[in-house]
C-alpha cells in the first residue's frame, strides 16, 4: 500500500458530497487516512483541503479557515432547502430592476458580526438529530441562533441595475450559512429568495488555483507522482501563533513534556516548529497549572 502524507487542496466538483470524494480518493490512491477540514454541500464546487495521513491529525485546526465563495442569489422565489435544489415553498414577482446603490445598502446591514439560524436541510443537531432529519418528515423545531462573521460582501458585477439574479462575492467565518445569507439579503430587499449557485473559491490559504481535479490526480497517481503535488501539513497551520524552539527543548516536546510557559504565551493554540520548520506539536495553557502548558495534539513521535 502507498504511504502519503500532507494536505491536498482539491477541487470538488457540483454533484458530490464532501464524504463522496473522500471515498473516490480513497479507491483511486489505494490510501484509506483521508480526512476533510469541513464539508461542502453537494451542489457547491470549489476549494476542498483534505488531509491525508499524518496531516490528518491537524484537520481540526484547519476547520477555522476563513473561506471566499462567489455565487449568485434568485430574487422571487424560495425554496425549502435555500438553495436550487429544494422544493419552491413561496414566491413573488419581482417588479422593476433593483439599482446598485440599494444593493449595497442592504450588503452593508449584513458585514461584520451576524446571527443565523441554521438552515432546517443542514446537519447542525438539535436533541440528539440532525436538522435535516426533522425537515425530511416535515417537523420544524426550534433551531439554535450562532454568531458568525462576515468580513467582506460586495456585489461581483460592474452593473448599476439588477433584474432577478444577484452576483456576489463574500467573505466569511467559520460557520456561516451563504444559503440563509442569500435568503436574509432577499427579505432585505423586500422579497423571497434563494441561493441559486455558490463556488467555493479560497479556504485559508488555498485557492482555486492551487486546487487539481480529480483527473489531474489520477494521472499523477499513475505517473507515481501523486505525492509531488501534497502541501506540507505546516503549510496549513500559518493562521496559528508559532512558538520556534531548539534542539535539546524539542525532545522533551516530541514526547508530551508539560513544560513552563514562555513570555507571552496567550490563552490559543501554538504550532511549535524545530529549527528546520518541521512543526512538532500544538500546545496551548495547561487549564490546571498556572504558569505552564500543554499539548494538545503531539505530531512527530520521534
Amino acid at each position: 500500500m502507498p504511504e502519503f502524507e500532507g494536505l491536498l487542496p482539491l477541487y470538488k466538483p457540483r454533484g458530490m458530497t464532501s464524504h463522496d470524494c473522500i471515498f473516490r480518493l480513497r479507491k483511486l490512491l489505494r490510501f484509506r487516512k483521508i480526512g476533510h477540514t469541513g464539508t461542502l454541500d453537494p451542489e457547491v464546487d470549489g476549494v476542498l483541503v483534505l488531509c491525508l495521513g499524518r496531516a490528518t491529525k491537524v484537520a481540526q485546526y484547519l476547520l477555522g479557515y476563513r473561506k471566499t465563495y462567489k455565487g449568485r442569489i434568485r430574487l422571487g422565489t424560495s425554496t425549502d432547502t435555500e438553495d436550487a435544489g429544494g422544493e419552491i415553498i413561496m414566491q413573488a414577482q419581482v417588479t422593476g430592476r433593483i439599482s446598485r446603490d440599494r444593493i449595497e445598502r442592504v450588503f452593508s446591514r449584513f458585514r461584520g458580526e451576524i446571527q443565523q439560524s441554521p438552515p432546517m436541510y443542514s446537519a447542525v443537531k438539535v436533541n440528539g438529530r440532525k436538522l435535516y432529519e426533522y425537515a425530511r418528515k416535515g417537523l420544524t423545531v426550534e433551531r439554535p441562533v450562532r454568531r458568525v462573521t462576515i468580513y467582506d460582501l460586495r456585489i461581483d458585477s460592474d452593473a448599476q441595475m439588477y433584474n432577478k439574479d444577484i452576483p456576489f462575492e463574500v467573505s466569511c467565518s467559520k460557520g456561516t450559512y451563504v444559503r440563509t445569507l442569500a435568503v436574509d439579503i432577499g427579505q432585505a430587499l423586500g422579497y423571497p429568495a434563494h441561493l441559486l449557485s455558490l463556488t467555493r473559491t479560497q479556504a485559508g490559504p488555498f485557492t482555486l488555483n492551487d486546487c487539481l481535479t480529480f483527473e489531474q490526480i489520477e494521472s499523477l497517481a499513475g505517473n507515481g507522482n501523486f505525492s509531488s503535488a501534497l502541501k506540507p501539513l505546516e503549510y496549513g497551520l500559518g493562521h496559528l501563533d508559532s512558538w520556534t524552539i531548539d534542539d535539546s527543548l524539542a525532545a522533551k516536546i516530541i514526547h508530551g513534556a508539560v513544560l513552563p510557559a514562555p513570555e507571552g504565551f496567550q490563552n490559543h493554540s501554538y504550532a511549535v516548529y524545530n529549527k528546520n520548520g518541521d512543526c512538532l506539536a500544538i500546545y496551548r495553557l495547561h487549564p490546571e497549572k498556572p504558569g505552564m502548558i500543554k499539548p494538545e495534539k503531539v505530531l512527530v513521535t520521534d
